[in-house]
């Protein structure tokens, strides 16, 4: 073997020990953390958590960037052109996977599944149905009756037009034949508001975002679009035992630039599953509506490739939708 043959081979062999060597050293410096969540409100309070839990286990500082706007666009931008070492995290959100694309189609400045890799799941916020209190349903199977025996249907209120709250919405309308239409709202509390005072009947949004209303006793709450009922609200239905296909929250993803090495993936994935399993960061994210699951990087990519199917065809017909001139 020619000297220059053995010198590749030795460069072959020596990267990937390399990787290993700088995975097993990760970090030995701060790490910064981007999230499209406005501060203070649910998933930048998820990612705070986790971010605090990790500094607690890495014993390196870890430093939350909000760059909220555009519908995750800005900070997906801003994330893609981080160094790819390792050391800046990105954490994504549903909408800019399985709304943006749709909004921005053929005009998107970053690709997504090219700019990223997954790292895993850090929680979702599975979105539940509410009525209020002077509705004459007690089920979902109650609402679908109670709604395409009207003529006219029946409102339902979300947060924004094409958020995960509203796409719900549609999601149960389509998979369960209800005659229901949508009402804009900016922002849940108005929702909340016009749902107890009897001007909408129904309203879609996370758990947290309705515990206003429900606390009060002016909404019930009758179903959540979640696999299965979940642990620490085990009496509320998944809306799914009723319309089977009803699944849908917003959801967490920790994800690097692509490029960073793989074992240093490996190892942000081992550490991310172990923080979001202890027990107090299981309780206080069932208190923000938040449950993880325990994926690795494949699995967290299949998830959101499956997401893109599922969402991706609703998106398209909400927009065209909007589109449609207002009838006179």
């Amino acid at each position: 073997m020619g000297f220059w043959c053995a010198a590749a081979v030795a460069v072959i062999v020596a990267a990937p020990v390399q990787a290993i060597a700088q995975a097993q050293d990760y970090p030995n410096k701060p790490v910064t953390f981007v999230t499209p969540a406005a501060a203070g409100n649910s998933p930048d309070v998820v990612t705070r958590v986790v971010a605090d839990k990790l500094t607690q286990l890495w014993k390196q500082q870890i430093v939350v960037i909000n760059r909220p706007g555009a519908g995750g666009l800005i900070a997906a931008q801003a994330a893609a052109a981080l160094p790819k070492d390792g050391y800046s995290i990105y954490m994504t959100q549903a909408s800019t996977y399985t709304v943006l694309p749709i909004q921005q189609e053929g005009k998107m400045p970053v690709d997504l599944h090219k700019a990223f890799v997954p790292i895993g799941m850090v929680g979702e916020q599975p979105i539940a149905v509410g009525v209020n209190k002077d509705v004459k349903a007690n089920s979902v199977a109650e609402l679908v009756k109670l709604a395409n025996d009207n003529k006219d249907g029946m409102l339902f209120a979300a947060t924004n037009r094409g958020g995960q709250a509203h796409l719900t919405g549609e999601l149960m309308r389509e998979r369960g034949k209800v005659n229901m239409t949508f009402v804009h709202a900016a922002g849940a509390s108005v929702s909340i508001n016009d749902v107890i005072a009897g001007r909408i009947p129904i309203m879609f949004e996370g758990l947290a975002g309705m515990a206003p209303g429900t606390q009060g006793g002016g909404i019930r709450l009758l179903g959540v679009a979640a696999q299965k009922r979940l642990p620490n609200v085990p009496d509320l239905p998944a809306i799914n035992e009723t319309i089977p296909g009803v699944v849908s929250s917003g959801w967490i993803v920790m994800m690097a630039p692509a490029g960073v090495p793989d074992a240093i993936i490996q190892k942000l994935n081992k550490d991310l599953r172990a923080v979001v399993a202890e027990k107090d960061v299981i309780e206080r994210f069932q208190q923000l509506g938040t449950y993880s699951r325990d994926l690795t990087p494949q699995q967290t990519d299949e998830f959101m490739r499956n997401e893109e199917k599922l969402w991706w065809p609703i998106v398209r017909q909400v927009e065209a939708e909007a589109q449609k001139p207002a009838a006179k």
